[in-house]
């Protein structure tokens, strides 16, 4: 099936009018301030504005959190030295100056731009196919689930993305000694390993950013939901677009801490791995044991927390400013509702 066909599958056709349709039909083709949308919703020119959306989104905040993330790395794979996050970044500052806290700073721009143009177009791809696969009914019921499907899915593809450069990253952030620009760790790596050398981590990515990315996707969805229904108590179309995005910074904050938690033991994993040349992750994870894979959360929860909140504004911003449609929270069909009206009569 051509994106052509598939777009207009998505935005237009039956299937897709079925599922939520007071919630991602393209007959909400105008904005809060009474301009037209520039493309229809589920066209392939939506799904490529999402994905640049998330280069934006994921390329520039990784990169602007370089040396938080160098530091906890640190912490991560040698705990003696750098005991916690103060320890870490006076050290670093002591033995390599200001310049040594954005090493790894082009390797993070690469992977991390590359993970957020699949994380996002993918996943509102995958949302939309897996939507459309459900009459209206089951796909509110079943919303949480259709959420952690589609981030599973898009994270799936995203970390083939990301690895290579996730694997130059930590090497010249933890390893003494190695090269510190991405021009010269990737012919070293090559030499050493060849190309496994780049994908040897990329189970523990999975492992990692799966979890993380259906925690990020499912939670800010159901928190934004939350705080339009029990917080603001109005409508979004009734919202400033200023107040839209201070929800949208809110619930990607709350899921930010929640994504930490989880992925954490194999972000550790992932660390230590790509530290030591020729291990395995099981290894790792035996090496390190039950308390050393949450070595580093604090900084972490600070770190991701941040990070997710500042993606989720980002790319909420872009959306408002391409003019991008977006569909209000979900709400419960008619019909739902008088069927468990009438089931609630009937208990009576």
């Amino acid at each position: 099936m051509s994106s052509t066909s598939l777009g207009a599958r998505v935005s237009g056709g039956s299937l897709w009018r079925s599922c939520l349709p007071r919630v991602h039909c393209a007959a909400e083709s105008t904005t809060e301030d009474g301009k037209g949308d520039c493309c229809d919703y589920g066209s392939s020119q939506y799904y490529v504005l999402c994905g640049l959306g998330g280069v934006l989104s994921c390329g520039t905040t990784h990169t602007g959190i370089v040396p938080l993330d160098l530091v906890k790395c640190r912490i991560q794979v040698d705990p003696g030295k750098y005991k916690n996050i103060v320890t870490g970044f006076r050290v670093t500052l002591n033995e390599e100056g200001p310049q040594g806290l954005f090493k790894g700073w082009a390797p993070t721009l690469i992977g991390y731009s590359l993970q957020g143009c699949f994380k996002f177009g993918f996943y509102e791809l995958f949302k939309a196919v897996y939507c459309g696969m459900l009459d209206e009914e089951k796909a509110y019921l079943w919303r949480t689930g259709i959420y952690l499907a589609a981030s599973a899915s898009a994270e799936f593809f995203a970390d083939i993305a990301l690895c290579p450069m996730e694997a130059v990253k930590v090497r010249i952030q933890t390893q003494p000694g190695f090269a510190s620009t991405l021009r010269d760790a990737m012919p070293i790596m090559y030499k050493e390993e060849g190309l496994y050398s780049f994908y040897k981590g990329l189970l523990p990515l999975w492992m990692r950013q799966i979890p993380y990315t259906m925690m990020k996707f499912t939670s800010f969805e159901r928190t934004v939901e939350f705080l339009y229904r029990s917080v603001v108590s109005k409508p979004r179309t009734e919202c400033s677009k200023t107040e839209q995005l201070v929800i949208t910074f809110a619930a990607g904050y709350i899921a930010g801490v929640f994504c930490a938690v989880v992925s954490h033991p194999a972000d550790t994993i992932v660390s230590k791995l790509n530290q030591d040349k020729g291990s395995t992750a099981m290894e790792v994870a035996k090496k390190l044991g039950m308390i050393g894979v949450w070595k580093g959360l604090v900084p972490r929860i600070i770190m991701i927390g941040t990070l997710t909140a500042a993606q989720w504004f980002i790319y909420d911003g872009f959306k408002v400013w391409m003019r991008l449609p977006r569909p209000p929270p979900p709400e419960m069909p008619e019909s739902l509702k008088i069927k468990l009206k009438d089931k609630e009569l009937s208990s009576k």
